[in-house]
């Protein structure tokens, strides 16, 4: 795979984090890769196009432009194992997806869908323990901006609760503190 394509890849996940799409992000990964191999493939190696990613509701539509007006068109049944094999998984795996010539060449999109309500498993066993925490330290439940306000006074709380256990256990918190940051930017980045 053409370092091109990584870089794609890696651009998708980093835009799709910076949207909390991240249940989405191996789908439009895997779909960004077979949009640019078969630019690569069928228009050549080290030919100009641009990849657009466009957030739509429940949608997510991935574009690729390049300069060759020749549209894609699946063959099923003459198909070798290679042949046509990303129009085949974007038809499997996209709620839409076609073709269209445009005033420089084409563009080639597909749309998936995506569920804007299901956040990060991490994000989601945070608010839950946050939650729990707040709920025992305190009266009656909160809403709207007083509850974010208490929840991320109960992070707080939390984070030094574990520094003092970590550290009643013989570690050090700062080396837990490091060890967390670099652990939270190592998935930052990936996503």
């Amino acid at each position: 795979m053409p370092a091109e394509v990584r870089l794609l890849r890696r651009a998708t996940a980093k835009q799709l984090g910076r949207w909390g799409m991240f249940t989405a992000v191996d789908e439009a990964e895997l779909l960004v890769t077979e949009l640019a191999t078969n630019v690569i493939k069928h228009v050549g190696e080290g030919t100009s196009a641009t990849l657009i990613l466009e957030r739509r509701g429940e949608r997510l539509r991935l574009e690729v432009h390049d300069r060759s007006p020749v549209l894609p068109s699946p063959r099923l049944a003459e198909c070798t194992e290679e042949c046509g094999r990303g129009l085949h998984l974007l038809a499997a795996l996209a709620v839409d997806w076609g073709a269209v010539v445009s005033a420089v060449g084409k563009a080639v999109w597909c749309e998936v869908s995506v569920e804007e309500e299901r956040a990060c498993l991490r994000l989601e066993r945070a608010v839950e323990v946050l939650e729990n925490y707040l709920e025992a330290g305190s009266g009656p439940p909160l809403g709207g901006r007083r509850r974010e306000v208490a929840l991320a006074g109960s992070a707080v709380e939390l984070i030094a609760d574990l520094l003092h256990w970590s550290a009643s256990g013989g570690h050090d918190p700062d080396d837990i503190l490091d060890r967390a940051q670099m652990h939270y930017e190592a998935e930052s980045e990936a996503a």
